[in-house]
């Protein structure tokens, strides 16, 4: 039995060095063998690279053509203008008894059949919020008329309810007779878009203005 160990060992010793050696090996070679992951590449830079492709272009000359001029505005038609204007000294007449046109000492105050009663006291008190306001001091007859007409058109497309009209007191006019004040109570009694009106309280412009309720465009 003693003979037998000795005779083995060593065989079995020379079988672990080889082991021993064969694991060495075999943990060395990833080390050296495998190497690091691959890292992918940043993607390429665009405009960087159209800048490189486009550094030598050169500008191309400027066309040889004349620049055209801007348009020409479109022309005023003058004659249409003037119709319209006719159209609406026209559509407001002067009153025909002049004696009513230079009256003095009235109040002026009117209110269409139908308008509530309760509307024209608010209208007298100063209730109503004056939207819009009309001076016709310097105007002569016609352009009064025209200026009152165009006004009271355009207050009726932006549904104004209540306006001021500041027609002056006369006191710069021909025997300081208040002409303008009673020619404007006649245009604005021929206009159906008037439901009433009244002279203006002192706050207001008195005896000067009249304070005018209108229609609502959007009845």
């Amino acid at each position: 039995m003693k003979r037998s160990r000795s005779a083995l060992a060593p065989a079995s010793f020379e079988a672990l060095a080889r082991v021993r050696r064969a694991l060495r090996e075999q943990a060395a070679a990833p080390a050296t063998l495998h190497q690091a992951p691959h890292k992918p590449q940043p993607p390429a830079d665009g405009p960087l690279l159209f800048r490189r492709a486009v550094a030598d272009a050169v500008p191309l000359p400027p066309p040889n053509r004349a620049e055209l001029s801007p348009p020409r505005p479109k022309p005023i038609a003058r004659q249409r203008r003037a119709d319209e204007q006719q159209v609406l000294v026209d559509a407001l007449s002067d009153p025909w008894d002049w004696e009513a046109a230079v009256s003095t000492g009235e109040e002026l105050f009117f209110a269409r059949p139908g308008v509530p009663t309760a509307a024209v006291r608010k209208l007298r008190r100063g209730g109503w919020v004056i939207q819009g306001e009309l001076d016709l001091h310097g105007h002569t007859g016609d352009e009064a008329r025209v200026a009152l007409a165009a006004f009271l058109n355009r207050c009726m497309r932006e549904d104004r309810r209540c306006v001021r009209i500041i027609h002056g007191k006369g006191h710069g006019s021909k025997n300081r007779l208040p002409v303008l004040k009673n020619k404007v109570r006649h245009w604005l009694m021929q206009r159906e878009d008037v439901l009433a009106f009244c002279q203006a309280r002192t706050v207001d412009g008195g005896a000067g203005a009249v304070v005018v309720l209108l229609k609502s465009s959007s009845r």
